[in-house]
């Protein structure tokens, strides 16, 4: 039987598994925004800057920090006053590095899932005439569907799911808080993301993502 990342990390690398494909459709969620006169939605595409914390059979391993990408779209929902509602729905490449120094000769592991994911955060505006600052904070919500481990010498797809036998359970949810401006509907926006969830597919490991997004965005519609 195959064992999982977390297992992998105190042995010496054995055979690779396959299990999810990569798959992404960049749809938007809001079916009804031609009806809504105010609502703005447009893409989104940016960086992060990812370090998945993990502590495995009592061991913590020190993350590296992994450069993905996110992409897909982003709707802008006037609430009240200058308080906005900012939900979107990305892609987002997630995951972290490791260096396993137990043997003789180190070897380095990378683990890189990719993420349906959709954030809602809300944001408060201030209006500096043709430019708008904003301050935002929200929950996210993200499922794993792709990705790979990697070694020095090969590769593997992502199992998703629970047991000795998966990577990491695919279903993640935490907290993000951010900042940014508003150049007459480019938005570009820093936002950092604290994982809650212990992504770990076994009882005697934790897995949590935490990551820093620089993201940039068009938003159409009316003001």
């Amino acid at each position: 039987m195959s064992k999982s990342f977390t297992s992998r990390l105190t042995e010496i690398p054995s055979s690779m598994k396959k299990s999810l494909t990569l798959l992404f459709v960049c749809c938007f969620l809001f079916v009804a925004a031609s009806l809504q006169a105010q609502m703005k939605f447009g893409p989104v595409a940016g960086l992060n800057l990812s370090k998945m914390t993990l502590k495995s059979s009592g061991i913590s391993f020190d993350p590296k920090t992994l450069i993905g990408f996110h992409f897909g779209a982003l709707a802008e929902i006037p609430l009240s006053g200058s308080l906005v509602l900012q939900p979107a729905i990305l892609y987002s490449g997630k995951g972290s590095s490791y260096e396993i120094d137990f043997f003789e000769e180190p070897y380095e592991i990378k683990f890189a899932p990719g993420f349906i994911e959709v954030p809602v955060y809300a944001a408060y505006k201030f209006d500096l005439g043709s430019v708008k600052m904003f301050v935002k904070a929200g929950p996210y919500f993200a499922y794993g569907i792709s990705g790979q481990v990697s070694d020095d010498e090969e590769s593997y797809d992502i199992c998703y799911g629970e047991g000795d036998d998966c990577d990491m359970k695919p279903f993640d949810f935490g907290l993000g808080f951010g900042a940014g401006v508003d150049l007459n509907g480019f938005i570009i926006s820093l936002q950092y993301e604290l994982g809650l969830m212990n992504l770990s597919p076994v009882d005697d490991a934790e897995m949590k993502i935490n990551v820093f997004g620089f993201s940039l965005a068009y938003l159409f519609g009316k003001e």
